[in-house]
């Protein structure tokens, strides 16, 4: 039996499967953050938007059986309504080494961008600088982006490519790097690049010198008194009566014992301790 009626397909319902992919979201739009939203905005703009709206349903019937995303091409394996299951494929141009280099030393050389980048956020307005260097982070065009399905129907997109377009917007809720890696540059790439160009690869800082101790570190202290400077460190024991023999010799006696001799005791006395 022919699967065409009046040169279109005939419809169909798919065959259910289990363990399909499905969209989180049960109810109105799928695309949750800005990023993914833009995506299908843009699609939206190529006039797609009725297409678009088919393949809700299979995205959140779990029709999607695989979606894969690699470089320039996101694959989906979507079952429909025969037992084989349809590839659908969507291509986009990845910017080239030169191309990135420019985008990464731009979001490196803005604080803002590189910050919310390593902390895993998109920045808000991250098209303004591919825009900057004449790239774009999203198909402006339809001729930028390729769709093919390996089910019967013309049409472009088809409800299983529509399927597939709506899963990788969720994707990109989940994840915004996807986008840039779908363009070409994976998360780690761009990261590690960006850590380097900021300089925060280095080994350990080099020790600067610190400045005077704030006073919230010494509140316990800072009233007492300080300690008395320590006494200058001794090298031995100085004899009390030692001056004596700095002195010449003194030309007296008193009796047999010279005057230096009769002085020693009370030089001694003097000094001795109470």
């Amino acid at each position: 039996m022919s699967d065409w009626y009046g040169g279109f397909p005939k419809p169909s319902k798919p065959i259910r499967v289990e363990g399909g992919i499905k969209a989180r979201s049960k109810r109105g739009e799928i695309a949750q953050t800005w990023w993914s939203r833009r995506f299908i905005e843009v699609l939206e703009s190529f006039g797609m938007g009725g297409r678009l709206q088919r393949g809700k349903n299979y995205a959140r019937a779990g029709q999607v059986l695989n979606l894969s995303l690699s470089t320039s091409v996101v694959v989906g394996l979507v079952q429909g309504s025969r037992p084989q299951p349809y590839r659908a494929r969507i291509g986009i141009k990845a910017l080239s080494s030169a191309e990135w280099d420019q985008v990464e030393r731009a979001l490196a050389g803005q604080a803002l961008y590189a910050a919310k980048l390593l902390a895993g956020e998109m920045p808000q307005d991250i098209e303004d600088v591919f825009a900057e260097l004449g790239l774009e982070l999203f198909p402006t065009t339809m001729r930028e982006l390729t769709m093919d399905c390996s089910c019967p129907d013309w049409e472009i997109p088809c409800k299983h490519l529509a399927a597939t377009c709506y899963l990788l917007a969720e994707s990109f809720d989940a994840d915004p790097f996807q986008i840039l890696a779908w363009r070409g540059r994976s998360r780690e790439e761009l990261l590690d690049r960006l850590r380097t160009l900021r300089g925060t690869t280095a080994g350990p800082a080099a020790e600067q010198p610190t400045g005077p101790e704030p006073l919230s570190a010494s509140l316990e202290t800072f009233w007492t008194a300080p300690e008395p400077p320590a006494p200058p460190p001794t090298t031995g024991t100085t004899a009390p009566d030692a001056i004596l023999d700095e002195l010449d010799p003194l030309p007296v006696k008193i009796g047999d014992d010279s005057a230096v001799d009769l002085l020693r005791p009370a030089y001694r006395a003097m000094t001795a301790p109470e």
